[in-house]
């Protein structure tokens, strides 16, 4: 009897501990599940390296772009020594100007106009003319084609029809085989012959020295109107050619693009008496320096005040490759200019048929 209470005593000890140890074997995950949560706290971590190797190209594009903006500065030279332009000091290429007051602006403007000047100091109208019916009939002309090719067309024209009552009579036929070289012949014949009718039957063969008189004219707008204004009666006038208008913008002087919008914006920030040569010294500028697709800006005696430097070509001595006409030793428009053009070095247009 004592041997088995024995043995049953020793039996519920082994169903004991072996219960305990099952107990102990189950609830063991419960204590490791902490451990688990390990990962989640690395996730900051694994964040912060994305983070990094996100910021990594964009220091790289950022010290590319460091690199980019040290490059584009205009070498130490910015021009190169050519006759009767003066060398301009270095600048940074293709600069954005900061917001500029309005006093500034005008300032800034009528610095270029007045180093324009002595640039082109001999600066004229580039149409041969004699009297203010040559000129008003050569600008009529020019559309759309070169004052060279309408001085080389007009001598045979006024030789054969010198007053508004011959031209207002010639045969059409006649009158377009003459103008044939400047092209749109058939449209300019036209307009000189419905021109010089109206100088005739309305204002007694003479120009009429009034802006609203001649922009009621066959083909004269206000361009044109300004052109006789200002060179055949002395009367101040802006002339909003093409190379006008694209140097205005280029100096942000107006961002109109209207010609008589560009015009009144202009025309503010100038005395009236400055018109008719602003307009010469900006044309000249234009045709000769500035150029519409290849501006030799390193060789431009007005670089260090023009917001658009670096457009064109920088190098001095590649820049003065660009230069035409006497400021590149070539001929210049007319085939008789003034005096004054000719003692500063310039040379007169050949004929037609010469060259």
């Amino acid at each position: 009897m004592k041997k088995s209470a024995a043995a049953k005593k020793t039996a519920a000890t082994k169903k004991a501990t072996t219960a305990k140890k099952a107990t102990s074997a189950k609830k063991a995950p419960a204590k490791k599940a902490p451990a688990k949560k390990a990962p989640a706290k690395k996730a900051p971590a694994e964040k912060a390296t994305a983070s990094a190797t996100k910021a990594a190209p964009a220091k790289k594009a950022a010290t590319a772009s460091a690199k980019l903006k040290k490059a584009v500065v205009a070498p130490k030279k910015a021009t190169v020594a050519v006759k009767g332009v003066a060398p301009a000091q270095p600048v940074s290429a293709s600069r954005p100007r900061k917001e500029e007051s309005r006093t500034a602006l005008v300032r800034r403007a009528r610095r270029i106009n007045r180093e324009l000047a002595e640039v082109f100091p001999y600066a004229h109208p580039e149409l041969d003319f004699e009297n203010p019916f040559q000129l008003i009939v050569a600008t009529v002309l020019s559309a759309q084609t070169t004052d060279l090719r309408v001085n080389q067309t007009t001598p045979a024209l006024f030789a054969k029809y010198p007053t508004p009552e011959d031209l207002a009579a010639a045969n059409p036929e006649e009158v377009e085989e003459i103008l044939r070289p400047c092209g749109f012949f058939r449209a300019k014949t036209r307009s000189v012959i419905g021109l010089s009718k109206a100088l005739v039957e309305e204002h007694g063969g003479e120009v009429p020295g009034r802006l609203e008189d001649l922009v009621k004219l066959p083909g004269v707008g206000r361009k044109t109107a300004f052109v006789v204004l200002g060179n055949a009666f002395g009367r101040p006038g802006i002339t909003v050619d093409t190379h006008f208008q694209r140097l205005v913008r280029r100096w942000q002087w107006t961002d109109e693009t209207d010609p008589d919008k560009i015009e009144a914006a202009v025309g503010a920030l100038f005395p009236k008496s400055d018109w008719t040569d602003l307009s010469h010294h900006v044309i000249w500028h234009g045709r000769r320096i500035c150029h519409a697709r290849k501006p030799a800006c390193g060789a431009c005696p007005i670089a260090p005040l023009c917001p658009a430097y670096g457009e064109g070509e920088t190098d001095p001595e590649k820049a003065k490759k660009l230069l035409k006409y006497e400021k590149g030793g070539f001929p210049g428009q007319r085939l008789n200019p003034p005096q004054a053009y000719l003692d500063a070095g310039g040379k007169p247009a050949p004929p037609l048929g010469a060259g």
